[in-house]
Order: structure tokens, then sequence, then C-alpha cells
């Protein structure tokens, strides 16, 4: 089998191909024919070394990946040979809450999913819902659960609460999804005219150009008659802008940050913090349980996540450098049984 490998820190140049025998289940384990993957901005990280978790040389990249399985190992009773699952971006983390113990993670620390063939444990596979194709279904592990956790955990948002999410990123774009199911009024940001209109048209009650207009909180406060949005979900930071939208006593759910360059980690005046008067809450994926959640989520209500542009196995390069040129809308997918022209 082909099997993607990562020197980290080193750019595209570190992300080699090896060729290498098809793996045999353990005790408890699966085997994944990978038939698609997904990527995102996390990978781009990793590949620079510029990540908070630890990056093991020479690791199997990519923690998003989805397949049928063809193999399994003594005493597997959850999955069986022919099955479609998605891997779970932690695989220790069962349900409950994020904990040290639980940090392995695909593709950083153990070997992930960017490969033909991967190895798993059967508590870290999901079956992933019937009506999607398996392009579909990779845009799932890392933005579906992060968007559901993020919007869910701090308990779900009631009909007629505000929603911010900011960026049309895939977080985002699954934010909106997940939001308008739970009748919520959502306000998104984004770059530009043309992806308001297509935020618009995927449901968007409000969209704000953070280009032409830097000070976007203050249109956050505008559209919610000064109180602020009771969530918002921040993807990247920095936190300033998003502690000024958030209504006093509301969440702000923080996915992440940039660890360097402009756009990296800014301290946050505590003032600021305070006067908020919200709950700021740091937020890792999430479990085998939020993955189950989203999924049946997902099944009742046939959605279908939004993919930007699909790359073959064998591109992955170009789908990095795709990545890295930023400007897409939607989730950036490597298909295993699209070959290249």
């Amino acid at each position: 089998m082909k099997s993607y490998h990562l020197q980290p820190g080193r750019g595209l140049a570190g992300l080699t191909v090896e060729d290498r025998d098809e793996p045999a289940p353990g005790r408890g384990q699966v085997v994944v024919r990978i038939r698609a993957n997904g990527l995102g901005y996390r990978d781009l990280m990793v590949l620079a070394n510029d990540y908070p978790l630890p990056i093991r040389p020479g690791v199997v990249p990519g923690c998003e990946g989805v397949g049928e399985v063809v193999a399994v190992g003594e005493d597997v009773t959850r999955v069986r040979p022919g099955e479609r699952v998605a891997a779970t971006v932690f695989p220790r983390w069962q349900d409950g809450p994020f904990l040290l113990e639980n940090a392995a993670q695909l593709g950083t620390m153990t070997d992930g999913v960017l490969a033909e063939y991967a190895v798993l444990s059967e508590d870290g596979v999901v079956p992933i819902p019937e009506h999607l194709s398996y392009e579909e279904a990779a845009a799932l592990p890392l933005a579906a659960v992060t968007a559901w956790n993020a919007l869910t955990s701090g308990g779900v948002p009631r009909p007629g609460q505000t929603v911010l999410t900011l960026g049309s990123g895939g977080v985002s774009l699954f934010t909106l999804m997940f939001a308008k199911l739970c009748g919520a009024r959502v306000i998104m940001t984004t770059s530009g005219p043309d992806k308001a209109e297509r935020l618009r048209k995927l449901g968007a009650d409000e969209v704000i150009d953070y280009r032409a207009n830097p000070s976007w909180s203050a249109e956050v406060r505008a559209l919610t008659d000064g109180v602020g949005a009771d969530r918002v979900i921040d993807p990247a930071g920095p936190l300033e802008q998003s502690l000024k939208s958030v209504a006093f006593g509301g969440e702000v759910a923080f996915v992440g940050y940039r660890l360097s360059g402009a756009e990296g980690a800014r301290p946050v005046d505590p003032a600021l913090l305070f006067g908020a008067g919200a709950v700021l809450r740091g937020v890792a994926t999430g479990s085998r349980a939020h993955f189950l959640q989203v999924n049946r989520a997902v099944a009742t209500h046939r959605l279908r996540p939004v993919l930007d542009r699909v790359f073959p196995f064998e591109d992955v390069h170009e789908a990095y450098r795709y990545c890295e040129a930023g400007g897409g809308f939607g989730k950036i997918v490597i298909s295993h049984d699209l070959r290249s022209s």
C-alpha cells in the first residue's frame, strides 16, 4: 500500500509517499481501506510544525479519513467487514470532558489516515450516514464534530437565540447548519460579497463583510439591538472582537488560533474579558459520543456538507498548495477513487 509520511517543519518537501505492506489488525483493531480524506488549515499547521500537540517525525499525517472495513481482529464486536466508517480524530476520547490522557491524535502523535489502509481501534471508528458519499463523509470527522461540540456542549441554542460564527470555513459552515436546526438566528462574518451571497443562500440570516467592516463587532451589536450574540463560535481568533460581540451571560466557544504570524495569538485585555460577562470555553474537536450525535443529526435531516474541491490521492501535494492559497469555500477533500487527468 501507499502511505504519506511527514517530517514536520520541512514544508511539502517533508511530505513523502512510501510503499509499505498492507497492515493486519491486532486484538480489538480494524483495518480500513481509506476512500477519502479531509484537508484543512489544521493540516497546514502540522506540516509547519506550528501545532499545539507534539508531532512524531515520520508520522502518517491526516486526522480525517473515511472508508470501508476490510478486516477485523480478535474480540472486535462494534463493526464488521464491509461497513462504511469514519475515524475519530482522538481515538481514546470516547465521551465526557477532554482529558490529557485522551490527547493522542491521529496524524500527530500517532499514525493518521493519509494512506490507502489504516489500522484503527474499533473504539476509534463510527459508522457514516448512508446518504453521504465517501467524499462528503470525509468532511465530518474534524469540522462537523468541532462545530457540534462548540455549539452544543455549553447548552443547545434555543429557538430565537442568536449564534455568531466567524468566517466561512468548514467549522462555520457546519455551525450554520446545526444552529438553523435548533431554530437559532445565525450571523456570520466573511471576506467578500460573493461568499456573503453564498452564505445567505445556505441560510445565514445576516452576513458581515469583515474586510469592509474591520470593527465588525459593532455591526453584531447593531444587528442585535445592542445585546450581542448569545453564542459566538470563534474558529481562529483573535478573541477581542468575539468578546465584544457576545451577550452578557453568553458564551464564546474558542476553537483555535494561529500560533504565529500576523494573525497569531494576541494577549487579551483582562478588563475586556471580565467586562464581557460571558463564558469562554476552549474546544478540542470532540469525542466519539459527539461524532455519533453528529451522525444522527446529519442522517435525520439529510444534511450534506459543502465541498470546495476534490483532489486525487496521488495529488496530495497539490491539495496542500490549494489549501495554503486560501480563498476556497467549503471542505477540501482527497479521493482515493479519483484519478489524475
